[in-house]
């Protein structure tokens, strides 16, 4: 057998996680509401499809965006032509404004530090190949996305050191988690080169408030070590209290300008993963120059960078899609929490993302992830939902579940839900004495859980439904 590379038979794609592990049991039976209906119901992708009649009606409203049409075949021959890896001008601009707007306009960005990527995950290996050697490290407060494991340390030899963060106050990010995770780095003889931050959060669908920013923007400079802040997730923010990204927050602290960079994407926040536009935005001028020389290895097509530019360009669909997008989030949102809460299920409360980080402690046969690899397993066979362990996202606690709901059609959340009510009766009644099985087995799944539910950190189902910013403003 010819020999090849260490990182071709190494395992660094991390693709024997539960969290590729729950895609793979999807694919191999997913479900369809006629041909399939017993099938595998995908829970365990982050992707926004609630908005695409609204993005839909844009682009049959201007074809010209297309090259591939009869309006905008005068722009095909220069744009099917050679594109250096600077990028349009009109996207960069484009995307600039709209990162600008995303923000509420209190921070502006400069389109030539907009360098593009393949991607969020091709941007953060650029980002990791620029700031760092290999053996080197980042701290990542937990949990966290499990591909970062993969995007940061396969092809760049980077290592990641967990900040554990933990559930008694909501797993914010403390000095003092902080501190211990660097002290440790530095006790393994790991050189810590930076931070990674995600705001908002993937998986908690929390954001970071000011003071917890100001307290990371003081940490970073301090050490004089790079902060990475992941926004990909910006305009999927669809209650109160509002998104601040730490563009704000270095206008407001003093601090080194040369070690913030951003990451940021298109595939969350208008729902275009498969157009794989990816930003890094950085603060650095060398590492602005790096990064574009590196884009070479993962650049978008010049046919999307001219679609992207025109549908951005347009300041009327812009406001009315983030107005959009921020209302149907929420509507789901707060549709599946509360049907959750009905069954007793709690989740940590949040105001972001596209998913959930619902609370199944109570259901473990014992507080181990060798128990919280048990309930997956039930859930994936058995339940037929594909949602994603805490394990996988490195979460310190057993017993959490990255669940996602803006990835599907009404019809396909309202089998997910009856699948989750029926389980949890099921669960319920094995619970219960036998003689003591004619009572309502949500009443007696309620009592047991209250202590739980009425905790500050989870969403009770006798706590009021929170109303949206928008719904306020239009009642």
């Amino acid at each position: 057998m010819v020999a090849i590379s260490k990182i071709a038979t190494g395992n660094g794609h991390g693709e024997n996680s539960p969290y590729f592990d729950g895609w793979k049991a999807y694919e191999a039976n997913p479900f369809h509401p006629t041909d399939r209906p017993d099938g595998v119901i995908q829970m365990g992708l982050a992707e926004n499809q609630l908005c695409f009649n609204f993005i839909e009606k844009w682009v049959m409203q201007h074809p010209e965006a297309s090259l591939c049409s009869a309006e905008g075949v005068d722009r095909f021959k220069e744009t099917a032509l050679f594109q250096d890896y600077h990028g349009m001008p009109e996207f960069r601009q484009a995307v600039a404004k709209f990162m600008g707007k995303v923000r509420g306009d209190r921070v502006k960005f400069d389109p030539d530090r907009i360098v593009m990527s393949g991607g969020a995950t091709g941007a953060h290996e650029m980002v990791a190949f620029c700031l760092a050697d290999p053996g080197e490290a980042f701290l990542v407060p937990t949990p966290y996305y499990p591909g970062f494991d993969r995007d940061l340390r396969w092809r760049t030899g980077v290592e990641l050191v967990p900040v554990v963060c933990e559930s008694w106050n909501n797993f914010k990010i403390t000095r003092h988690a902080l501190e211990t995770a660097y002290e440790k780095a530095t006790e393994a003889n790991l050189r810590v080169k930076g931070l990674l931050i995600t705001n908002p959060s993937n998986p908690l669908g929390t954001i970071l408030d000011r003071e917890t920013l100001r307290s990371v923007v003081k940490f970073i400079d301090e050490k004089n070590i790079h902060l990475i802040g992941d926004e990909i997730y910006a305009a999927t923010v669809f209650m109160e209290p509002e998104f601040v990204s730490i563009s704000e927050i270095i206008e407001e602290v003093e601090c080194n300008r040369d070690l913030i960079h951003i990451v940021y994407s298109l595939s969350k926040d208008m729902g275009f993963p498969g157009f794989r536009v990816g930003i890094v935005y950085s603060y650095n001028d060398a590492v602005v120059s790096c990064a574009r020389k590196m884009s070479s290895f993962g650049l978008v097509s010049s046919q999307t960078q001219h679609l992207i530019a025109s549908m951005l360009s347009d300041d009327e669909f812009v406001d009315s899609f983030i107005a959009e997008s921020k209302e149907q989030l929420f509507k789901r949102h707060k549709y599946f929490t509360w049907n959750l809460s009905q069954v007793g299920i709690g989740s940590l409360k949040s105001n972001a993302g596209l998913f959930i980080w619902m609370d199944l402690r109570k259901l473990l046969k014992e507080k181990t992830f060798e128990a919280e690899m048990d309930l997956w397993r039930v859930i994936i066979n058995e339940v037929k939902l594909n949602v994603s362990p805490g394990s996988s996202f490195h979460c310190n606690e057993p017993g959490w579940f990255r669940v996602c709901f803006a990835n599907m059609d009404d019809h396909t959340m309202e089998v997910a839900l009856l699948r989750i009510r029926t389980f949890m009766l099921k669960h319920n009644e094995a619970m219960v004495p036998r003689k003591l099985c004619r009572r309502s087995s949500l009443k007696l799944s309620f009592s047991r859980r209250r202590d739980d539910l009425m905790s500050p950190s989870i969403m009770s189902p006798h706590s009021p439904i929170p109303q949206s910013p928008l719904v306020r403003a239009r009642t």
